[in-house]
């Protein structure tokens, strides 16, 4: 598997993918060789041709080049729509396709799921016209140049012609099931889901007609898969009205988690996973999606992992994984995704939680070079971390760090409410009078606050309250 970027869109691309290309690039190098321009032909049609190996690797290179470049052009056309819409997408590809994901925190409205996904064949057939184009200018000067102009012209041809055929999960399939339960209900979906089974059964036809093996095993796949999508849409139609308290309960339970009332949000949705027949895999993904982000907030990082291992169908959002890892110290695996995070959101909450978790992995030099960073959001993160974990010295330690970069009071008096937790008095004391000393004044909060609980009584503490009441009064 290797990574790279387009732009703000990350690939990731898998080594079945690059695989599946080899293999497809072997099986067809003696029919290529025949059909298109005739490249390395002479050696191909030879098999005791002393140049017959490196031909045949030549052409598997050659078809490997051709379906990633292929692929990655019509997963772009999704992608590009996507970030057009303000959303932050991500391409995938594995065997001889890919998948585009929106990462979208909510459903996306059908009209730009429609545009996003015929962007896709598209930008094939984009690719397909610009290859068409310089055939026509530059043909017949090169060999091996007419090959790839011939063949990346007839492939993007074939993808965009497949990937238009209504059966799922092609794009043609998407769409038109997406239309059809937009305007038709789920009368539309059982439909747009018979039509498919029609086309995918006379696909299997059309291929063991035509001796070939590859799609009559995929369609005969999505043949069955929409089969069972007429089978659960049926079943659907008589638990819906068991599902719709579930669903009810946990868009309730969405509201209560955006304004921060994170106790409703749980207690609406806890109870959604015991919802019993009436249970699909959907809502169960949806219960466990926001009851991991409550725990996230509430700081606890290994239920929010429990609950996000459970989601199926839906992403987990990169921070969210990154915070759950984070909180409960494994900063190995915090430390890639919050990186991640930032790069594919911009975000400047995300790039200071990243920096926070640099500090705390001992990478305090890369935390500073981060672009435009504050180091005090940067440091309260890495603190406040380590402070819900419970790793109060390790919390005041970071915090009185800090204050050689940045000297605020409000991170000196975190710094004495983890040494107070820590039952350090004497430093929780000195780094109180940090506190004052660098303008803070809030003494009723101070004197009420429970982090500093353990103070309560101690002369040191007492006569520091008295101080700062007479500053204020002053």
């Amino acid at each position: 598997m290797f990574r790279f970027r387009l732009g703000s869109i990350p690939v990731e691309v898998h080594s079945f993918h690059l695989l599946a290309s080899a293999v497809f690039g072997w099986s067809f190098a003696s029919y290529a060789s025949q059909v298109g321009p005739p490249w390395l032909a002479e050696y191909v049609l030879v098999e005791g041709h002393p140049r017959y190996g490196a031909a045949i690797a030549a052409y598997v290179l050659a078809w490997m080049f051709i379906v990633f470049v292929s692929v990655v052009v019509h997963e772009l056309g999704h992608a590009v729509f996507f970030r057009a819409f303000g959303y932050q997408p991500n391409i995938v590809l594995v065997w001889l396709g890919g998948e585009t994901y929106p990462n979208a925190s909510s459903p996306i409205p059908w009209h730009k799921s429609v545009l996003s996904t015929l962007a896709g064949p598209l930008f094939g057939l984009l690719l397909g016209g610009v290859c068409w184009a310089g055939a026509s200018l530059v043909g017949g000067h090169s060999v091996a140049l007419d090959f790839f102009l011939f063949w990346f012209l007839r492939a993007n041809l074939f993808w965009a012609a497949l990937n238009l055929l209504p059966v799922p999960p092609l794009d043609g399939g998407h769409v038109t099931t997406t239309l059809a339960s937009r305007f038709f209900g789920r009368a539309g979906f059982i439909a747009a889901q018979g039509l498919a089974l029609l086309i995918a059964l006379a696909m299997v036809a059309w291929g063991l007609r035509t001796g070939s093996l590859l799609l009559p095993v995929f369609f005969a796949m999505w043949g069955f898969q929409c089969i069972r999508a007429i089978r659960d849409a049926f079943q659907a139609g008589r638990m819906g009205e068991a599902q719709r308290p579930l669903a009810e309960a946990l868009r309730q339970a969405q509201l209560a988690l955006s304004k921060g009332a994170l106790d409703e949000a749980r207690a609406l949705a806890a109870p959604v996973l015991e919802g019993g027949e009436a249970l699909t895999p959907q809502l169960a993904s949806h219960a466990h999606h926001l009851l991991g982000w409550v725990a996230v907030k509430e700081g606890q990082g290994r239920i929010a992992l429990d609950h996000f291992a459970q989601v199926q169908g839906q992403p987990v959002e990169t921070h969210a994984l990154a915070a759950a890892f984070s909180l409960v110290g494994d900063e190995t695996r915090a430390l890639p995704l919050w990186e991640m995070a930032w790069r594919d959101t911009g975000d400047r909450t995300v790039m200071h939680e990243y920096g926070g978790c640099l500090l705390r992995a001992g990478k305090r030099d890369a935390a500073l070079k981060l672009p435009g960073v504050d180091l005090a959001a940067a440091f309260s993160c890495a603190e406040r971390v380590l402070f819900i974990r419970g790793a109060y010295s390790e919390a005041a330690a970071m915090g009185e760090s800090a204050l050689a970069y940045v000297p605020s009071s409000q991170i000196a008096y975190d710094a004495a409410c983890a040494y107070a937790k820590a039952q350090n008095v004497t430093d929780a004391v000195r780094l109180l009078h940090r506190a004052k000393e660098l303008g803070y004044r809030d003494a009723d909060y101070a004197a009420s606050d429970e982090d500093l609980a353990p103070l309560h009584g101690h002369p040191g503490f007492e006569a520091w309250l008295t101080e700062l009441r007479q500053s204020a009064a002053s």
